[in-house]
């Protein structure tokens, strides 16, 4: 006896009907050798995300980066020109130099020179980055990370129709990347009417998976598990990480006809309530009416003063409030505890009264178990998810790092970099020390000092010292990086768990007496223009991990007091007996 799928119509794209920009195979050939006379802008890795975006659909009704009067509306309205609800402004950030002219073609070239797209250029507009910050994303901290990356974005936007050539290239999970429509065909299979999209840049656990699965039989629909493997928080547990352990619980622990697990290449903003009413409008897209909404969903964190930047339940009463607009339903994230002695689940506001509960937070995982080699319980994650995050994170010690050195020309940070440099190699670790002075020589020959060239300098040492601590080696870098938008970028590039920020504080007058070079006189008399501290702004900053008193202590004091910090943290082990531990104590 065979039996039929039932095909059931799902929920309609926003706006009617999904958008495709790509352009008919058998015009390719033609177009590309046409895109290799164009001039070409080379776009960044969140461009790339949001034309793929664009270019199948999962931004309908949108159908290119935005044009002023879209950018102006939906800053100050979450609407497009038309009056459509949409919550974050889509905008490709050029540089004035950039060979772009209104009514030309101009070729879309990923980082690698691939030819993406040609736009018919229809606008060039000037854009304002603390409009855009305050507007879109509610604050001006630095460490909102889309905050700090917009002060490397170009000061103009470029609008105009696309004719999209090719999608970028990946090459990891094919058989998990679909288009909305190639989605919404295999949802429309399973023959269930509703469908609730998971949002999620984390690996699942326990809670989330009973989370999940009583979201399914509440709708009685189909779950489309919707992981972000775009841009997501720095620092985010790496996708291809997480993805295995999204095949292993989709594989071994849902029932196989209530769950699509499929990929979504989102450059996500972290921009917590509009945030999350962007989320709901790209999943009904993709087919579904319904959105499971976490508590700070889409949050950033905590800003420079330790406070959170949204509130924990913003997001989910903007999607609330938007919901019959939207056509999509919040599901809300319920905070679940384990019961140890009835072996369950159970919503934190209807456990038993006196029972006894189980539970682990974020940190504790990073800090309690993966951090000590510890493998993370049965009751908490699966095994199989326990075994590809221990394999993926080893302990704190064994981690990368980054130890960012900033303050005054002559304030000691290199003296102190060095000295900790050999501290570190004497408790294991493999270190590579970045000296501003060392990297100008061997990676920044030919830039200047104006605040661009300097900005470059410190991007490149913080690119540097992402890759160092992404294969789990030590940077010590050592810079003056006087201005904070690009401490707080590098920060970011390189995730705060694995990032300490050293301020080297010492007064110029006692920087300019120890100028064995004579910069600062050279600056005094004008001979030098913009430097630090004379010409110059260094901006201080306001919350770095460590604050070194550079003028009454020498750089070994200052080495051994950041030594102890690490050794606090867990990035380094203790020698190994008493005597060894007071030597590298200086006593």
């Amino acid at each position: 006896m065979t039996t039929k799928t039932k095909t059931m119509k799902l929920i309609s794209p926003y706006g009617g009907e999904l958008v495709n920009l790509l352009v008919a195979p058998e015009e390719v050939t033609e177009l590309r050798n046409y895109a290799n006379t164009l001039p070409s802008i080379r776009i960044s890795a969140r461009a790339e995300c949001d034309l793929e975006m664009l270019a199948t659909g999962a931004f309908s009704p949108l159908d290119r980066f935005m044009n002023q009067a879209d950018y102006q509306r939906v800053l100050d309205e979450m609407r497009l020109a038309n009056g459509v609800l949409f919550p974050i402004p889509i905008t490709l950030p050029i540089e004035p130099d950039d060979r772009v002219k209104i009514g030309e073609d101009v070729a879309l070239r990923s980082a690698s020179n691939d030819v993406l797209a040609i736009m018919t250029v229809e606008e060039i507009y000037a854009w304002d980055r603390d409009e855009v910050a305050q507007k879109a994303f509610g604050t001006l901290d630095l460490r909102h990370p889309i905050v700090a990356e917009m002060h490397r974005w170009g000061p103009l936007n470029v609008s105009g129709s696309l004719r999209v050539l090719q999608l970028p290239a990946h090459y990891d999970y094919k058989d998990l990347r679909h288009t909305p429509a190639q989605v919404r065909e295999r949802l429309a299979a399973f023959g269930h009417e509703n469908v609730v999209a998971f949002q999620t840049r984390n690996p699942l656990h326990r809670v989330h998976e009973e989370l999940t699965k009583r979201a399914i039989e509440e709708v009685d629909g189909v779950l489309l598990l919707h992981p972000v493997v775009g841009l997501t928080k720095p620092g985010d547990v790496d996708h291809f990480t997480r993805v295995r352990t999204y095949m292993a619980l989709a594989e071994n622990y849902y029932y196989p006809d209530r769950i699509l697990l499929s990929l979504l290449p989102l450059a996500m903003r972290m921009g917590g309530p509009r945030e999350a009413v962007w989320h709901a409008i790209i999943r009904r897209n993709y087919g579904a009416n319904h959105l499971i909404v976490g508590r700070d969903h889409a949050g950033p964190g905590n800003d420079s003063q330790g406070n959170p930047i949204y509130g924990p339940y913003d997001a989910q009463e903007l999607v609330v409030q938007y919901a019959d607009e939207l056509g999509v339903t919040m599901v809300p994230f319920q905070m679940l505890v384990y019961l140890p002695e009835e072996d369950r689940y159970e919503e934190v506001g209807r456990v038993p009264q006196n029972a006894r509960i189980a539970s682990i937070s974020g940190t504790q995982v990073r800090e309690d178990y993966l951090g000590i080699g510890r493998q993370l319980p049965n009751w908490f994650t699966r095994p199989e998810v326990a075994d590809i995050l221990s394999d993926a994170y080893p302990p704190m010690h064994r981690q990368g790092l980054c130890v960012w050195f900033t303050g005054l020309s002559a304030s000691g940070k290199s003296a102190t970099a060095e000295i900790l440099t050999v501290l570190l190699q004497q408790h294991g670790r493999q270190v590579t020390l970045l000296d501003g002075n060392v990297v100008r020589t061997h990676l920044s020959e030919g830039l200047g000092f104006d605040k661009q060239d300097r900005d470059s300098n410190v991007r490149r040492m913080g690119y540097v010292a992402s890759e160092i601590v992404r294969h789990g080696g030590v940077a010590i870098c050592a810079a003056v990086s006087p201005y904070r938008s690009t401490r707080n970028d590098v920060r970011n590039s390189v995730g705060k768990e694995g990032y300490v920020e050293v301020f080297v504080d010492t007064p110029l007058e006692i920087c300019e007496q120890r100028d064995e070079q004579g910069m600062y006189a050279r600056a005094r008399r004008g001979e030098i223009k913009g430097f630090t501290g004379i010409d110059d702004p260094y901006e201080a900053p306001q919350h770095p991990e460590i604050h070194l008193d550079g003028a009454n202590h020498t750089p070994e004091e200052n080495a051994h007091r950041i030594l102890n910090y690490l050794l606090e943290r867990r990035f380094i082990r203790p020698l190994p007996n008493a005597a060894e531990r007071a030597a590298a104590n200086g006593n």
